[in-house]
């Protein structure tokens, strides 16, 4: 199931208008659209909602994915949660969405961010930013690079859920 007739993102080159300090975001999530889509190309609709040994299922990795992406980015741009991004967050791992409306806005959420990235200013990278309603400490950066490593995170516990799930009749 693995996708080996390409080169990983990240050995491609530079994404073009990408600051060279936001490529390894980008890189990351190229990354992880391309294992997604590739890994649940034949997988199962009855299987998107299915937990295995407790752990969540691909719909809800799917749904958070793209929420944590669309909120980091609302933080990043200095701004508060909009009513809607709240309703979402409440909403995740309801199982209303088909695979592929999950795949789409995941994917639509990737442009999103790297649209974002093409027009960041490296020289704000280390502005302050404050996260969630505590307001917790961060900077651009910070902000930017966990959704790369968030998103890779959530990428990983898809495939192996799927791999779990596709040997499980």
């Amino acid at each position: 199931m693995e996708n080996t007739t390409k080169q990983e993102v990240w050995l491609r080159g530079p994404l073009p208008e990408v600051p060279a300090l936001l490529q390894p975001v980008a890189h990351a999530l190229l990354q992880a659209r391309e294992e997604i889509n590739f890994m649940l190309k034949d997988f199962p609709e009855e299987k998107l909602w299915l937990k295995v040994a407790g752990v969540a299922s691909v719909g809800f990795h799917l749904q958070h994915m793209r929420g944590v992406m669309d909120r980091l980015t609302t933080y990043a741009d200095n701004s508060l949660l909009s009513e809607g991004q709240l309703q979402y967050l409440r909403l995740e791992g309801s199982s209303t969405d088909s695979l592929a409306a999950l795949l789409h806005f995941f994917n639509l959420e990737v442009d999103k961010v790297i649209a974002l990235l093409k027009v960041t200013d490296e020289s704000k990278l280390t502005e302050p930013r404050a996260v969630g309603r505590a307001q917790l400490p961060s900077t651009v950066i910070g902000l930017l690079v966990h959704i790369a490593e968030h998103t890779m995170r959530h990428t990983g516990q898809v495939l192996v859920t799927v791999r779990v799930l596709s040997s499980v009749n």
